[in-house]
């Protein structure tokens, strides 16, 4: 059969299955988080988001604010929505230690879910990932600049770590698979919560990022959706926002609002980005209608304005220009 000329890739941003999700899906099913948009997920050829959680057993907390850990068996809420690729690089994958940190890669693995981002030492945790989709090879890279104190070395686990604005750092990266691969993704667990606007060390560093080779950011950690930037023709999601939790909802930035980010991309590059909105709501992700619908793309249309993004509406929202 002949190659398919070009595929879709779905990106969302945290998943934090633990704790009151934990419940709700023991309580209903596996499928109930993703309510009407895991057909959404399905209808992709490749997705991948930023697991916010452990899947693990183990009692070793350690000392910090939340700790998160879903039960082994919710990884099959994963597979239910075609999860392919997840990223562990960010500030919860060490909550129960090292045991939850290996355990949630031992199901995983067991699954045949791809990570990316932390592993039992630093060579695992740079690790790339790559995946041959109707002939278009796909590079995924993992990154975190949170908690700098998991940051894995030669002989101990944890993430990697990176400072924004170390670019040294993802050339080294890049230079070892960009001629391996036709698309390279960078996944990154950066910046802090509830923030709309990525400060211009974080909008410099990504322009840097770009510059170095990486086709795609793929960027969360902030909770809320920010604005998109299509840079050198080339796409930068500063942070996709979170996509299921359990969290207090902000009456003002609204974290229970974001968007499924479908990439229509080739070998050479990104074809059209849509964007479907959602509205997480007790424990569920389902297709924002409505006024959720209407106010969040009024305002991912006013935060991406800022980077020269115009958006248009078609069943969806599809990026059309830059200038």
């Amino acid at each position: 059969m002949p190659e398919k000329e070009s595929i879709t890739i779905g990106f969302a941003g945290d998943a934090m299955l633990g704790r009151l999700v934990n419940d709700k899906i023991s309580l209903n099913d596996y499928s109930h988080p993703w309510g009407n948009t895991i057909s959404t997920f399905r209808s992709t050829d490749l997705n991948i988001l930023n697991l916010e959680t452990t899947l693990t057993q183990s009692s070793k907390s350690i000392p910090k604010l939340f700790n998160f850990k879903a039960d082994r068996d919710v990884v099959e809420t994963l597979v239910r929505a075609n999860i392919d690729i997840v990223s562990l690089a960010n500030n919860h994958i060490m909550d129960f230690s090292e045991e939850g940190l290996v355990e949630t890669i031992s199901v995983l693995d067991k699954v045949g879910i791809f990570h990316v981002g932390a592993g039992m030492n630093i060579e695992d945790a740079k690790e790339p990932i790559i995946i041959t989709k109707e002939g278009i090879k796909i590079g995924i890279i993992g990154y975190t600049n949170n908690e700098p104190d998991w940051e894995a070395g030669m002989y101990n686990s944890g993430t990697n770590y990176i400072k924004v604005g170390d670019i040294n750092k993802i050339k080294e990266d890049v230079d070892k698979i960009r001629n391996e691969v036709d698309i390279l993704i960078a996944t990154i667990h950066w910046g802090p919560n509830m923030r709309e606007h990525p400060s211009k060390k974080f909008v410099d560093f990504a322009h840097k990022m770009i510059d170095s080779g990486i086709d795609i950011i793929h960027g969360h950690s902030a909770h809320i959706f920010q604005g998109i930037e299509v840079y050198n023709k080339k796409l930068i999601m500063y942070d996709t926002g979170d996509i299921i939790d359990d969290y207090a909802v902000d009456p003002e930035v609204r974290n229970d609002r974001s968007f499924i980010f479908l990439v229509d991309i080739n070998k050479n590059g990104i074809i059209n980005i849509r964007l479907v909105p959602t509205l997480t709501h007790h424990m569920q992700v389902n297709h924002a209608t409505g006024t959720d619908y209407r106010e969040a793309i009024e305002r991912m249309k006013k935060l991406s304005e800022e980077f020269d993004t115009h958006i248009e509406e078609m069943d969806g929202i599809i990026i059309i220009e830059n200038n």
